[in-house]
């Protein structure tokens, strides 16, 4: 399967079921029956099997199944001063309609990066595997968009634009660190792009006292400051999520109403695109893509353990090359398998075969 490096015909999201082995030492640890230094044992262990598993079934990049996080964004706060555990104001939602909540981290004071965020992780995993160590890192823009909360966020800073200048410093003091240590693959993981998407959502954002727009406009900025000084070599991925936890979701809409202005003015280099239901809307929006862009497809849920048809996977990557190149296209699930660490309801035999059904699907096209 001729491969480009990176971004990969073959992908996944990052995030991987737990192993029970883990869930229990977390659960001992919480408990009082563990110390800290037992639970980094048994990490270490889950994460150089979930790198062989990786690389078994076939996988050119690999990550660490981000099992040292309880969610997909908890390790930034541990890193950055200025944050505090909330309950979350959004809540997630399944098929049925039924409403879960959540707790985040709020933004309460100066934001300074104070340790590795991703990078003593990225070491670990670089120093064993033999193919492409993917780090993971939450979106800037989802650090207004989820952590800012009005009344309160605001006392610490008073003017907006100084917040996002503090945040985009973290971000470029993280990417340096990164480039130092060998990174060449980053992947940011973005839910209020999409969330900006959904009609619903957009009558939130204007309650909150933003103009969707507007705001789309000052994600852009954000995040391309933050990526300024990114070091030379270092592929750029954005993930957009409707949001996953435990299988339900917080959004649902096309990518049009961000699509032209993301894609080409983001210095983003690969975007990860859920499209995995119809939630997700149709593929029209990927004509916006300039040339020198590249689109993973996220075809295969990772919300549930029911396995897709081969033949509509194929039919399904047809239809979006109507819009772009296939040779501008890879595969991959929609999500993560796990991005809270409960993970998804679906077994680790059904988390196999999904990672082993995308790089099947990979080497059908375009070997």
């Amino acid at each position: 399967m001729p491969e480009l490096g990176p971004p990969f015909r073959a992908e996944h999201i990052g995030s991987l079921l737990r192993p029970a082995k883990l869930l229990e030492a977390r659960r001992t640890f919480a408990a009082g029956e563990t110390d800290e230094a037992a639970v980094r044992l048994v990490e270490d262990r889950a994460i150089s099997d979930a790198i062989a598993l990786q690389e078994e079934i076939g996988f050119q990049a690999v990550t660490d199944g981000e099992f040292r996080r309880t969610i997909y964004f908890g390790h930034f706060a541990s890193a950055v001063a200025g944050f505090e555990d909330m309950e979350a104001e959004l809540s997630f939602t399944d098929e049925a309609g039924a409403r879960m909540r959540y707790v985040t981290n709020v933004v309460t004071g100066r934001l300074r990066r104070t340790g590795s965020i991703v990078g003593d992780d990225f070491d670990f995993v670089r120093a064993r595997t033999r193919v492409t160590p993917k780090v993971t890192l939450p979106s800037p823009s989802g650090q207004h968009f989820f952590r800012w909360r009005e009344g309160i966020s605001d006392r610490a800073y008073s003017d907006l634009s100084e917040f996002y200048a503090d945040l985009a410093a973290v971000y470029r003091e993280e990417l340096a660190d990164l480039g130092k240590r060998g990174a060449s693959y980053v992947q940011l993981d973005d839910v209020a792009f999409p969330l900006l998407c959904d009609p619903a959502r957009r009558v939130e954002v204007r309650e909150r006292g933003y103009e969707p727009d507007a705001l789309i406009d000052a994600y852009v900025d954000l995040t391309n400051d933050a990526l300024r000084d990114r070091p030379q070599g270092v592929v750029v991925g954005m993930h957009l999520c409707r949001g996953n936890n435990r299988g339900k979701w917080l959004g649902e809409g096309g990518y049009d109403a961000v699509a032209e202005r993301i894609f080409n003015d983001l210095d983003i280099d690969v975007f990860f695109l859920e499209y995995d239901s119809p939630r997700a809307g149709s593929f029209e929006p990927l004509r916006f893509l300039p040339k020198t862009k590249h689109v993973v497809l996220g075809l295969i849920s990772s919300k549930t353990g029911q396995l897709e048809p081969k033949d509509e996977l194929l039919h399904r990557i047809e239809e979006a090359s109507a819009y772009l190149p296939v040779e501008r296209l890879s595969v991959s699930p929609q999500c993560g398998f796990a991005s809270v660490e409960a993970g998804n309801p679906l077994s680790p035999d059904d988390q196999r075969r999904k990672l082993e059904l995308v790089v099947e699907i990979a080497r059908t096209v375009w070997s």
